[in-house]
């Protein structure tokens, strides 16, 4: 096996870890070097896929302010969100949207140069960027990965998997990783290991994310030891084009209808009047289920002017003409599909997780931010300020990469100098697992779904005889995919009640002595414990 050190790893390269890497060489003492892995290529991640835009809270908005931000994402979090947090990422939104510009990020901006704002479902006012009409998040990846291309003091692995983090006395001290191409492994010691493997979207049968949100980091993150919060609350968005073409379903934008579009029945008949009074603009989650509900849902974007509907939503536009819909004229079908995790690796805004120098950014990270149902575009603004906050807090550190190792690194290293024999057939159990998902575990459950979902995935791990060793990414992959799920399913049998986008028919009712109360996973009460000190010093204040 191969061996290499790094002062620090980063998991992931999405937004977050993009922008993580970039922010850490720049600021940070990095004698051991700096290692960028990604299991795609270069530019290759859910980030690509984000259109709406981000959320810029900036102090040339006067219409905005940072408390109706904090207002409007708190009311959306369905009683989860984290006053600090949100106060902190909100706070820290214009400085990082600057930054970013000197990244070569380019915003929309109108003809005397001034940013254009969208709105977007439960944002009280215009203050969501875009870059590229609705091409937001391939604009931002595409400016930071020219970067990285050019920064030759970050190093890049592509087509590369992290498979087991390094853990010794809850102390992260490496990774090993697998290259898909070579078929070789790595091991790789660092003192800090930044985990940015965005999400979960795959586990379902419909869904907006690429191939490659899989859940990794979180399965990573759980087996070498740290503390996951809130696995049930996934995010469905109501209006992905319902047409099956490809790994996933295209999203189409919230901020169509921010512009104005209406969601009618197959007559053209308008309905969100019968589920919330903000009707096409209410919470994801009301939007959703109602979408859910009426079955055979269409947009109508006719109503928009044509020559701003062609402006704004180029890609959206050009999708659509490939399945014979022109948007100016025609309706758009549309239905819910996974789009978005809210859970996730416990961390402080530091990113600090229960075990030390393991740190999660991004979507795989649980800050506090969404609570139970994020508010539209929230997510970039928290890739970015988290990744510009972790890199702010490593230049206090002097990270080098560890010398020596212990038995328990060794015995875990051994492990992959095993053959394995025999190649297992997953792509029909990965099948099996996004439709028990998608049937048992997503819009709406109860414990008879749950309990039957949990059934069904024993089922598919006793069919999955993996332990550590796998044979290719496909398989680490379907072994992540299997412990994630878990944790879902273990997180939404114990939140009984109905509370954002975790809706239980058995408990339809929001329970209000559960509000600010998360639901937690950890291997062990002592890292539980860890963690709770994270959040006690989060809610004083202390970041």
């Amino acid at each position: 096996m191969k061996y290499a050190r790094y002062s620090t790893v980063i998991i992931g390269s999405g937004i977050a870890g993009l922008y993580a890497a970039l922010k850490t060489e720049q600021q940070v003492n990095l004698a051991d070097g700096l290692l960028l892995i990604t299991k795609s290529k270069l530019g290759e991640s859910n980030s690509r896929y984000a259109q709406g835009g981000m959320v810029g809270v900036m102090k040339e908005n006067k219409k905005d302010s940072t408390q109706a931000h904090i207002s409007d994402t708190i009311k959306a979090g369905a009683g989860l969100s984290e006053f600090n947090t949100v106060k902190f990422i909100s706070e820290n939104s214009d400085a990082v949207v600057k930054d970013l510009l000197k990244f070569g990020v380019e915003f929309d901006r109108d003809e005397n140069g001034q940013f254009t704002y969208t709105l977007e479902a439960a944002h009280s006012v215009n203050r969501v960027l875009h870059a590229g009409g609705d091409a937001t998040g391939r604009a931002i990846e595409q400016a930071l990965c020219e970067q990285i291309k050019k920064n030759s003091n970050i190093d890049v692995y592509e087509k590369t998997i992290a498979v087991e983090l390094l853990v010794s006395n809850d102390t992260c001290k490496g990774v090993i990783v697998f290259n898909e191409v070579t078929e070789e492994y790595e091991t790789i010691y660092s003192s800090c290991i930044i985990l940015a493997t965005g999400g979960v979207g795959q586990l379902y049968k419909y869904t907006t994310n690429p191939s490659g949100a899989t859940g990794d980091g979180l399965a990573l993150a759980y087996n070498a030891g740290a503390v996951l919060q809130d696995m049930e609350f996934v995010q469905f968005h109501p209006t992905a084009l319902a047409i099956d073409s490809g790994e996933c379903r295209f999203l189409i934008s919230e901020a169509v209808r921010g512009e104005g579009a209406k969601l009618v029945d197959a007559d053209g008949k308008e309905f969100m009047h019968k589920y919330h009074p903000l009707k096409e603009l209410a919470p994801r989650d009301v939007v959703t289920r109602a979408n859910f509900n009426e079955r055979n849902v269409y947009l109508n974007a006719a109503c928009i002017n044509k020559t701003l509907l062609a402006k704004r939503f180029p890609n959206i536009s050009e999708k659509c003409a490939q399945h014979g819909i022109d948007i100016s004229k025609d309706f758009i079908p549309v239905a819910p599909a996974a789009h978005y995790f809210m859970g996730g690796i416990k961390t402080n805004l530091h990113g600090e997780t229960a075990v030390k120098g393991l740190f999660a950014i991004g979507e795989a990270a649980s800050t506090g931010l969404h609570g139970g149902n994020r508010l539209a575009s929230n997510s970039l603004l928290e890739c970015v300020v988290c990744a510009y906050s972790v890199a702010q807090y490593l230049k206090s550190d002097e990270l080098k990469a560890p010398k020596q190792i212990d038995e328990e690194i060794k015995s875990a290293i051994d492990k992959y100098s095993d053959e394995s024999v025999f190649l297992v057939e997953i792509e029909v159990n990965k099948d099996e697992l996004r439709e028990l998902m998608w049937e048992h575990v997503g819009i709406l459950r109860s414990e008879k779904s749950l309990l039957t979902a949990k059934e069904e995935l024993e089922r598919l791990r006793r069919g999955f005889p993996r332990s550590a060793k796998c044979l290719n990414r496909g398989e680490y992959e379907y072994k992540n995919m299997l412990e994630t799920a878990g944790l879902i399913i273990d997180s939404a049998l114990l939140r009984k009640e109905s509370r954002g986008a975790h809706c239980r028919t058995d408990y339809p009712q929001t329970n209000e002595e559960c509000i600010h109360s998360h639901t937690s996973l950890a291997p062990t009460w002592e890292r539980e414990q860890f963690c709770a000190s994270i959040a006690s010093a989060r809610n004083a204040g202390e970041g």
